[in-house]
């Protein structure tokens, strides 16, 4: 990757254009959730029909990830993101557009394939912005993710409530996300590759840098995504709640995951990752007992909030680390998002096999498991240590390229 030297304004001009780049990507994703009953209706399928549907966006997501970091070295990373990203605003109106269930599991393959690659090349930016800068900025950017995937999903709900045809929504959203993720992909850094620098493999299986950080991931996918599918479902199974606060929950999971992300920087930057994460993956550990031994409704809200602040740093961070173990940061940031990937995948699927045989409370006792993997496996995280930023001060500082 070209070591082209920016000066500090320049740096942080880029930081705020990908953090904007994380918002659209979210707001894509939040804007498609709010109306998946609509496209269910629409397309004229069963729930498990629909489950199948959602499967391929994950498979979708996995099969393209690797094909990022080619795309970047061949186009370059300003250049690819802008292509991949509007590619993944776009692709926001395929599903709404399906009316069976053939044409909705192309659609969401397409939407995940390139949500996956828009993903790959906008995290390889955050982790060199980053990099240069020499301090952590991952989390944040995450959180910039979860607080447009919440934009995305309020005005969502209020076109549901307006009964509005998702065609015409998500065809507006799509636009609008287009334009605005085309203005940020403007400031982002134009890295280039250098001339003696090997292309990645049009395809290729995570490098082993990555497996032991996207094993460290996976855990905390895991953890999240068996909360956001059946955190409400426990409440009210399990506990007895009301349908209204059992969604309260949810809802209050995702709030302290994006608050916990946003501020994240701060506390990573004052104590380094590996210590973050650990004590991270402790709490989580206490919140998933504090799930398992509820014996009332306002416990387990307590441990499922809990649950997401101790997982709500650790994939940025994984990603951060993959960028810094390896030669090619693009190929170990594509490995680690495979298996997390993967990990979301399963996660919901697994939970609910698992309870079917046993119950609910044993399967969060599975989640309580793998956050102690989170604690335990932490120091991995100090995989390649940051070296200094190259940083010049504005008056010395020789630009590089401009939008």
């Amino acid at each position: 990757m070209s070591e082209v030297v920016y000066d500090i304004r320049e740096l942080k001009r880029a930081r705020y254009a990908v953090a904007a780049v994380f918002a659209v990507h979210g707001a894509v994703t939040g804007s498609f959730a709010t109306r998946v009953p609509w496209i269910q209706d629409h397309a004229g399928i069963s729930t498990g029909q629909l489950g199948l549907a959602l499967a391929f966006t994950a498979f979708g997501a996995s099969v393209s990830m690797p094909v990022a970091g080619r795309i970047s070295h061949r186009f370059g990373y300003r250049a690819a993101l802008r292509g991949l990203l509007a590619l993944w605003t776009l692709s926001l109106v395929l599903p709404a557009m399906a009316p069976n269930l053939l044409s909705l599991c192309l659609a969401m393959f397409t939407y995940g394939a390139t949500a996956g690659m828009a993903d790959v090349a906008m995290n390889a930016l955050g982790v060199e912005v980053e990099r240069r800068l020499d301090k952590s900025i991952m989390s944040g950017l995450h959180g910039m993710w979860s607080a447009g995937a919440l934009a995305g999903s309020a005005a969502g709900t209020v076109a549901a409530h307006l009964g509005s045809d998702a065609r015409l929504h998500h065809c507006l959203a799509a636009a609008t996300l287009t334009v605005l993720g085309l203005l940020a992909c403007r400031w982002v850094l134009d890295l280039q590759p250098t001339e003696d620098e090997e292309p990645p493999p049009r395809f290729a299986l995570p490098p082993r840098s990555a497996l032991l950080i996207g094993a460290v991931g996976f855990c905390a996918v895991f953890a999240e995504g068996a909360s956001l599918d059946w955190s409400a479902v426990y409440l009210q199974d399990e506990l007895g709640s009301s349908a209204g606060l059992a969604a309260a929950s949810t809802t209050g999971f995702m709030l302290t995951m994006a608050v916990a992300r946003l501020v994240g920087d701060t506390v990573v930057n004052r104590f380094g990752a590996v210590r973050t994460v650990r004590v991270g993956g402790v709490l989580a550990v206490l919140g998933g007992l504090l799930i398992v031994v509820a014996d009332h409704p306002a416990v387990a809200m307590g441990g499922f909030a809990l649950l997401g602040l101790g997982i709500a740093v650790v994939v940025p961070l994984c990603f951060a680390a993959a960028g810094r173990s390896g030669p090619n940061p693009s190929q170990a940031i594509a490995g680690v998002a495979t298996i997390t990937y993967t990990s979301g995948l399963v996660a919901p699927s697994a939970i609910g096999t698992l309870a079917q045989a046993t119950s609910l409370m044993v399967s969060f006792g599975l989640v309580t498991v793998l956050a102690c993997g989170v604690a335990a496996f932490a120091s991995v995280l100090r995989a390649g240590d940051r070296t200094p930023a190259k940083v010049s001060p504005p008056s010395a500082a020789v630009p590089g390229p401009r939008p």
